[in-house]
């Protein structure tokens, strides 16, 4: 194997048609099938197998290791074309994508190395971070013990998403013996981990996000990573890639829009047109989705930026530089979120203007644009990236970096 610690390759972006077109036929298909999984809720197993085949997960694996090489912009991009054709999945591989920027971030080494080459042969990652029940703010009840020359994993976990679909799980646990938190990447497809397709929310209902349990569970000691050590702009990573499914709703809830207005034969006697696709009004309700859609897209796309300047910071050794554009990539997401929410929920709705009553039947799933978009819009509550971009433009004041969630004082 070629030794590329000492040049440390980074994925700073390839040409994006030639890289896009790639993976364009993938999503049409993983489009055509997008109503009925929603009317079945049908988990997309088959769709994220032709993505793991194709190399959807190595996109920012550097060129030098087989991988994409995808810059972030160019990443978050494919993921707002691959929402448009299902929003479950891009969000599906949130967790992967995220374990594998930090394993971009980490230092040059053979395990990251290795990781590179599991990203290559088509490993998915899935996620399990979150506690829910009778938690403390703060507490990690999971827990991973030293057990001989590996570890052992024990605790349950909701939000789990993708991890149905995974090869390996990032979990967040706590230390049994020295209290510290760390991530334990473990093998998925193990007899001590057991997933449940329990996520009955009403949006986004296909994304395999449920409870994972893990009872004795096997970690190897290299997969025990010390959480201080991750990278640093994830929770805004996390974020962009709800943008990049928000604003491929955006972009299906317009395509689907037009079809029916193209398409549909009955008329209103006070109309403006023998046809509906002429009626100045229904066209001006369907340019108005698309400008909304647009500036959605836009707004995402830009918040990506500084995540790239982020992560190639990482190996320039000025760390003034980086720390800037690890808030910057933070503010910028947070941001784009507060408005990109609400144009796209706005989108999602104004649509039925241009339509009937006959188009909120449940067999063209018209609806599922503005639940979907409803479901991500509640994650990373709006109302308090909101406040945190207010106080940074008003006193400078930093965003965390890291949050948590659980029971508040005297609630346990």
């Amino acid at each position: 194997m070629t030794d590329h610690h000492v040049i440390n390759p980074l994925s700073i972006g390839v040409d994006y048609p030639t890289l896009a077109a790639r993976f364009r036929p993938i999503f049409q298909r993983i489009a055509d099938g997008a109503v009925e999984r929603e009317h079945t809720r049908t988990l997309p197993h088959e769709p994220i197998q032709w993505l793991k085949e194709a190399g959807f997960g190595a996109l920012r694996v550097p060129v030098e290791y087989g991988g994409g090489g995808a810059s972030l912009p160019q990443l978050f991009e494919l993921l707002i074309e691959l929402a448009e054709a299902d929003s479950n999945v891009p969000q599906a591989l949130r967790g992967h994508f995220a374990f594998a920027e930090d394993r971009l971030n980490a230092p040059p080494s053979a395990g990251r190395d290795l990781w590179f080459k599991r990203f290559v042969d088509g490993d998915i990652v899935g996620c399990a971070w979150t506690e829910i029940g009778n938690v403390a703010i703060g507490d990690v009840v999971t827990q991973v013990s030293p057990d001989g020359d590996a570890w052992k994993l024990n605790g349950e976990k909701f939000y789990s998403t993708g991890s149905i679909f995974a090869d390996w799980i990032d979990v967040y646990a706590r230390r049994s013996d020295t209290g510290g938190d760390v991530i334990a990447a473990t093998r998925a497809r193990q007899p001590g981990v057991v997933h449940s397709d329990d996520w009955d929310g009403f949006g986004q209902r296909t994304t395999g996000s449920g409870t994972s349990r893990f009872t004795d569970a096997v970690v190897e000691a290299e997969n025990v990573i010390d959480f201080a050590t991750r990278f640093k702009y994830q929770t805004a990573f996390y974020q962009l890639v709800l943008l990049a499914s928000l604003a491929g709703i955006g972009r299906a809830a317009l395509r689907d829009v037009a079809h029916q207005v193209r398409s549909r034969k009955r008329i209103y006697s006070h109309g403006n047109a023998a046809h509906v696709s002429q009626d100045a009004q229904v066209q001006q309700v369907v340019g108005e989705v698309a400008a909304l859609v647009y500036a959605a897209e836009a707004s995402a796309l830009k918040a990506t930026v500084p995540a790239q300047r982020a992560y190639v910071a990482r190996f320039g050794g000025d760390d003034a530089v980086e720390r800037e554009a690890n808030v910057a990539a933070e503010i910028e997401s947070a941001t784009a979120q507060v408005v990109v929410s609400e144009l796209i929920q706005r989108a999602t709705s104004e649509l039925f203007n241009a339509l009937g009553a006959s188009d909120v039947r449940q067999g063209k799933a018209l609806d599922r644009h503005w639940r979907n978009a409803r479901t991500v819009s509640s994650h990373n509550p709006v109302i308090y990236k909101a406040r945190i971009v207010g106080d940074w433009v008003v006193n400078g004041a930093e965003p965390p970096f890291v949050w948590q969630i659980g029971n508040g004082p005297g609630r346990g």
